[in-house]
């Protein structure tokens, strides 16, 4: 009962905060000031509408899922500080309280119950990640007797390691927002778990150097045994992050280091081809290099050159996406999510350009840096094409996009205001 009324409070502030989002912003030109502000809105209007339909703000049923909650958790913590309303970061905390005891738990249709940790009640408050973090998905996960299903299995519940990190860095985001150690925490416990239950050895030497795509929600069976092509680059990026806002928070002796993950991880990413023209992971590319960019700025060391990997294998990607024509192909045949996965990319490559332009003034050894942003943002006109897109509403009338609602909403929100999922904060300092 007390959950419920917390609800309904907390829903009373978001309704509060529609209502008092800022109609300037002092910082952008005048001419851009309009556009900014009703994006603002726009984004907070779809995230009510997710809140309230999922349970979140609303008393419905609650329907948690890991990659869009995750997406979520960020924009309420963009939105608090793009409107100066804290209701947004209540929001944010009360929705991993509900994706912990939700999804870190067993399915109400599992014969198994309690945390998926295996812990005791009292431990699993105390470190709901543990055993990692079900993906959501409405089927329950394949039997060990099962046939394998391509279909099906993406409609069946398990593990992926690609959510898991978006969850990682939502928590690690939280902390860096909000200055409460434990959401950190939590962030390095699932990421040691996760590391030990992915990846894997494919030599004599046992290091690991290898990944798989799912596991069983116990992490105890592997479902699908391929590698994800960007999964071991999101494990580094991620790895780097949770553990420099410990070190920074003076936070590193509770809980894991991470080194020997991250070193794992540094061996995994060496080397590697990154191209991709699947506009998600084009996205994500993108998303990760500017994470790899300010963290460079905040003290760290990372191997020489990956930054410049990952951004000539986005440029070649978006190429060949371009040419595509992906764009241009009946609804029926789009699916928004994965479009809005690339235009939130290309945002962080315009914060990219920003950062290097001003490096390059400094030190004429970002040449190349430069150059390759220049290159980039040659492809920057896809961003708005595809938001103002999925914007019309006509777009989100149809079958491909209702189907798939409450990740398109959400993913759209951070298309509008991507301040949340893409700022790293220095951990232990004021949000501005």
């Amino acid at each position: 009962m007390l959950f419920i009324i917390f609800n309904r409070i907390y829903f009373a502030l978001f309704i509060l905060a529609l209502s008092s989002v800022p109609t300037a912003t002092a910082a952008a030109p005048a001419e851009n000031r309009t556009m900014i502000d009703t994006r603002i809105q726009d984004a907070v209007a779809l995230m009510h509408s997710y809140a309230q339909r999922t349970g979140l703000t609303a008393d419905h049923p609650q329907k948690r899922y890991l990659w869009t909650d995750a997406f979520a958790v960020c924009n309420y913590l963009g939105l608090a500080r793009a409107t100066n309303n804290s209701s947004f970061n209540d929001l944010a905390m009360t929705l991993v309280g509900q994706v912990h005891h939700s999804l870190g738990r067993h399915r109400q249709d599992d014969r198994r119950d309690g945390w998926i940790s295996g812990v005791s009640p009292e431990q699993g408050e105390l470190h709901p990640t543990l055993g990692g973090l079900r993906i959501g998905k409405p089927l329950a996960e394949r039997g060990p007797d099962e046939p394998f299903d391509a279909r099906l299995e993406w409609e069946r519940d398990g593990q992926y390691f690609h959510y898991l990190t978006k969850w990682m860095h939502a928590l690690d985001q939280l902390t860096r927002t909000t200055g409460e150690k434990r959401y950190n925490l939590w962030a390095r416990e699932l990421a040691a778990r996760a590391f030990e239950a992915f990846s894997y050895s494919s030599s004599a030497d046992q290091r690991p150097d290898r990944m798989v795509w799912k596991k069983s929600i116990d992490l105890t069976r592997t479902l699908v045994p391929s590698m994800g092509k960007h999964d071991p680059l999101d494990g580094y990026v991620t790895s780097l992050q949770v553990a420099r806002t410990a070190i920074v928070l003076d936070n590193a002796d509770s809980g894991p280091s991470l080194d020997d993950e991250i070193s794992a991880f540094a061996n995994m990413v060496r080397g590697r081809e990154w191209t991709t023209d699947d506009p998600l992971g084009l996205g994500g590319l993108l998303i990760d290099a500017y994470r790899l960019q300010q963290l460079q700025e905040q003290g760290l060391q990372t191997p020489p050159q990956l930054l410049e990997n990952l951004l000539d294998a986005a440029i070649t990607g978006l190429r060949y996406y371009r040419r595509s024509g992906e764009l241009d192909q009946p609804l029926l045949y789009r699916l928004a999510f994965r479009e809005l996965g690339l235009a939130i990319g290309l945002h962080a490559a315009a914060r990219l350009q920003q950062r290097i332009d001003y490096l390059a003034r400094q030190d004429h050894s970002h040449a190349r840096l430069q150059a390759q942003i220049d290159k980039l943002m040659q492809y920057s006109e896809l961003r708005e094409h595809i938001i103002n897109f999925w914007l019309a509403p006509e777009h989100q009338r149809t079958e491909t996009w209702l189907e798939h609602r409450e990740i398109n909403e959400v993913m759209l929100a951070t298309s509008l205001a991507p301040d949340g999922l893409l700022e790293l904060l220095v951990p232990g300092t004021t949000p501005p």
